[in-house]
């Protein structure tokens, strides 16, 4: 059996025990959500209204934009803290420091700070991202081989060129991983801010939960779980299996 195949079991089955709950719970209580009426919703929001579309198309502009912020500044972050004892130990501890804090916990400063607008979202989006990038790359800077570094300097490379053409190349896994996490990080925490924002699925969800609506709620739940499959098996596992294959890595989990 394949492993697309077994998924396909897999959700099958859960949607089985699903429509099973249902039946059960739909004999209490009219609120409890139906598999089917959930996926009529969202054919519904998809295609006839068009309300989960603008929904979906809100947050993927938000995401993509923070997502590509938070790499280009964790990325930054995460090299200079590399390379520099004084700034890891100082930024490096802050960024230790803040990393511990959830990302929407920054919304309702965010709020005050952007008088609600759509900064408020982009700019918790950017730092739950953000701190996964940075240490990530961190990491990959100072896990570099010295072997490496040294020969770069017998060649007369100056330090921007070991950063750029040592260091960094050798930090590509962990580059990987921090875009990941970033991704993932800043993601969930778009769909927590919308929920208190304007527009996008987060906002929608609130709307339809205010409505008792419990079937569109589900509706884009799917929705947002079917983007971090998309993202992770299509995007992110392509490009790490490009990477382990370019970096030899495939060859050492076999023997």
């Amino acid at each position: 059996m394949t492993t697309t195949l077994r998924r396909i079991v897999f959700f099958l089955g859960m949607i089985v025990i699903w429509e099973a709950v249902y039946r059960v719970y739909a004999q209490q209580t009219q609120m409890f959500p139906s598999p089917f009426g959930s996926l009529e919703q969202l054919y519904i929001g998809l295609f006839e209204t068009g309300i989960l579309t603008q929904a979906l198309t809100e947050s993927l502009q938000r995401i993509v934009i923070g997502f590509t912020l938070a790499l280009l500044i964790g990325g930054l972050l995460g090299i200079l803290i590399g390379v520099s004892k004084i700034a890891d130990e100082t930024l490096g501890s802050l960024v230790i420091a803040l990393q511990s804090v959830p990302s929407i916990v920054w919304l309702p400063l965010a709020l005050v700070m952007f008088q609600g607008g759509e900064g408020a979202i982009y700019f918790v989006v950017i730092l739950g991202g953000t701190w996964a990038m940075t240490m990530n790359m961190r990491m990959g800077i100072k896990n570099v081989s010295p072997i490496l570094i040294r020969a770069a300097k017998t060649m007369g490379y100056s330090q921007t060129e070991i950063v750029w053409k040592v260091m960094l190349p050798a930090s590509v896994p962990s580059i990987l991983t921090g875009a990941r996490l970033a991704w993932a990080f800043g993601w969930r925490a778009l769909m927590a801010a919308e929920l208190i924002g304007r527009g996008g699925l987060g906002r929608t969800l609130m709307d339809a939960r205010d409505f008792f609506n419990m079937e569109l709620v589900v509706a884009i739940m799917i929705i947002i779980s079917t983007i971090g499959l998309i993202v992770e098996y299509l995007i992110f596992s392509k490009i790490e299996k490009n990477v382990m294959s370019r970096w030899g890595y495939h060859r050492l989990q076999h023997k």
